[in-house]
């Protein structure tokens, strides 16, 4: 177990943390001012965990194939996890824009893991690690405007159309870039499935 399978691990440990906390926090005694730097804290781990056990990984030379299945299961479910908590509480987004979200990672997942099955790798495309950035950017300009809506200087409705909007750009860009990879992989996945 090295250090970057680590850094994945607390994305997967840090999930149900986030959740609790955005829900509950308050009820614990966290301040409604303090609680969105508490969650700011936490995705900032996340993301940073992110990016070092990837580069570790390469710089360490100990990219594996667990590691290559764990790294995205486990940015997905921090990210699905954060976006899955936006949908309670105060910012109240649409349950639609998670199942956006939540379709567009179940759908190219399960196109990877039966090409797999037949021999054939489907490789990550750029448009991917661009909408890791878009959804990773969008989490935190939601908490952001959280640390200014509890200081009362933001009106409820305001708030929650900006999270919208923000959030409906990244959903929009996660079904693009689902659509890319497909596009671009269509002749591997035709001959996967013929076979």
């Amino acid at each position: 177990m090295s250090l970057p399978f680590y850094l994945t691990f607390i994305r997967v440990v840090m999930s149900p943390i986030f959740l609790v906390l955005y829900l509950y926090g308050t009820s614990w005694g966290i301040s409604v001012v303090g609680l969105p730097y508490v969650l700011l804290g936490i995705v900032s781990i996340c993301e940073l965990s992110d990016f070092f056990d990837g580069y570790l990984a390469r710089k360490h030379n100990k990219v594996t194939d667990l590691g290559k299945v764990l790294d995205p299961m486990a940015d997905s479910i921090f990210r699905l996890t954060v976006f899955l908590s936006f949908t309670q509480g105060v910012v109240q987004l649409p349950l639609l824009i998670v199942l956006i979200f939540l379709l567009r990672e179940s759908i190219v997942t399960s196109l990877r893991t039966l090409c797999a099955l037949q021999g054939v790798a489907l490789a990550a495309r750029f448009s991917g690690k661009v909408k890791a950035v878009v959804q990773a950017t969008v989490a935190f300009f939601i908490l952001i405007l959280m640390t200014v809506y509890s200081r009362g200087c933001l009106e409820l409705e305001s708030f929650q159309l900006m999270c919208f909007y923000a959030a409906g750009i990244a959903a929009l860009y996660s079904l693009v870039s689902g659509c890319e990879y497909i596009s671009a992989n269509w002749k591997l996945i035709k001959k996967a499935f013929a076979h």
